[in-house]
């Protein structure tokens, strides 16, 4: 009996020493915790502030207005300075059937603004108010956007004044939102909301990644899911931007096929080891393609001096080249290569 108490007190002191001295390890824990919460107004918080303060004021609220008999429909996007002689892109459908276009920008200013001219496959246009003293929005094209870069999307939703939502790029070459399959797109997770229309899409440092364009919603797809924002890349905004203050609108060669991608194989009759190309499926009567003697069926394997793998690429390719030029197209036709001279026709979209 006497032995189990004397081993219950020798644990018991056991214990007890473990206790104390563990307790000035917890103590000085808890002092390492207070110390930390109370330095906490030396330090600075993470913030864009630095990133949102170099955009935002480059980036300006449009009001379209548009009368039509009695009514008096007045609708609102976003826009973007994008040089200082006062240049602004935005959404078509932002100022689409306007007859006043006001900009406003984030100082106060108002001007009336001028439409330069729009172009209707990228659902862009380019505004021009009085230059003198504009802020104009950072762009590096050295700094293309990339999958998780930080997103922070600058507008006017709903007209509640200038606003900023932050997320990531989710994706980046999106071209299944494209009516025409040629259009490719930045996806963000960043709130885009109607009036975000036209404003910028920056990174962390304030630099333009992209034009605000749509979000899926219920009247596109029937239920309204989170996450899903698109944005027109900064490469072919300012593209479309430098063709419309040039020409007015948007002049695109045109070929005049449809057609598919062929998987590569291996064929010795042609002596090509590795054969790949756009089939052609369709072609327009009377239309480039046609008056230069292609043929369904045709495999088209290079355009003027450039391998043909892909269609939107290929269609790309000869978007960008002037109408009326002649280019060579080599094809192959019945196991034999041969190469036709196509001038190239103007793409017939009415893009005013």
């Amino acid at each position: 009996m006497f032995a189990k108490l004397l081993r219950s007190i020798v644990i018991g002191l056991v214990v007890a020493g473990i206790l104390l001295a563990a307790l000035p390890v917890l103590r000085s824990t808890n002092n390492i915790f207070a110390s930390k919460s109370e330095n906490t107004s030396d330090q600075t918080p993470a913030s864009y502030n630095t990133g949102v303060r170099r955009a935002a004021p480059a980036v300006v609220n449009i009001y379209n207005r548009n009368i039509s008999g009695a009514t008096n429909v007045l609708s609102l996007g976003s826009g973007v300075i994008m040089n200082d002689r006062g240049y602004i892109i935005t959404n078509r459908h932002v100022i689409k059937d306007a007859q006043q276009i006001t900009v406003v920008l984030q100082d106060g200013r108002r001007y009336e603004a001028l439409l330069v001219g729009s172009d209707s496959l990228t659902d862009l246009a380019v505004l021009k108010i009085d230059p003198g003293n504009l802020p104009v929005i950072p762009i590096n094209t050295a700094r293309p956007a990339r999958i998780g870069d930080v997103a922070l999307a600058i507008g006017n939703p709903y007209n509640l004044g200038q606003t900023v939502t932050q997320g990531i790029i989710s994706a980046t070459g999106r071209i299944s939102l494209s009516t025409t399959g040629r259009q490719t797109f930045l996806q963000t997770d960043a709130s885009i909301n109607r009036g975000n229309s036209g404003g910028a899409l920056v990174n962390s440092l304030g630099e333009l990644m992209g034009i605000n364009t749509l979000t899926y919603d219920k009247i596109t797809d029937g239920e309204t899911p989170e996450g899903l924002g698109f944005a027109i890349p900064v490469e072919l905004a300012t593209k479309i931007m430098d063709k419309l203050i040039r020409d007015g609108r948007v002049i695109r060669g045109y070929f005049g096929i449809q057609g598919k991608e062929i998987i590569p194989v291996r064929t010795s009759a042609t002596g090509i080891d590795r054969l790949q190309g756009i089939i052609v499926t369709e072609i327009t009567p009377n239309g480039p393609a046609a008056n230069a003697g292609f043929r369904i069926n045709d495999i088209i394997i290079n355009v003027d001096n450039k391998p043909a793998v892909s269609v939107l690429e290929t269609m790309d390719q000869v978007a960008e080249i002037r109408p009326g030029t002649e280019i060579p197209v080599v094809v192959l036709r019945d196991g034999q290569r041969i190469t036709l001279h196509m001038a190239v026709g103007e793409f017939p979209e009415d893009n005013n």
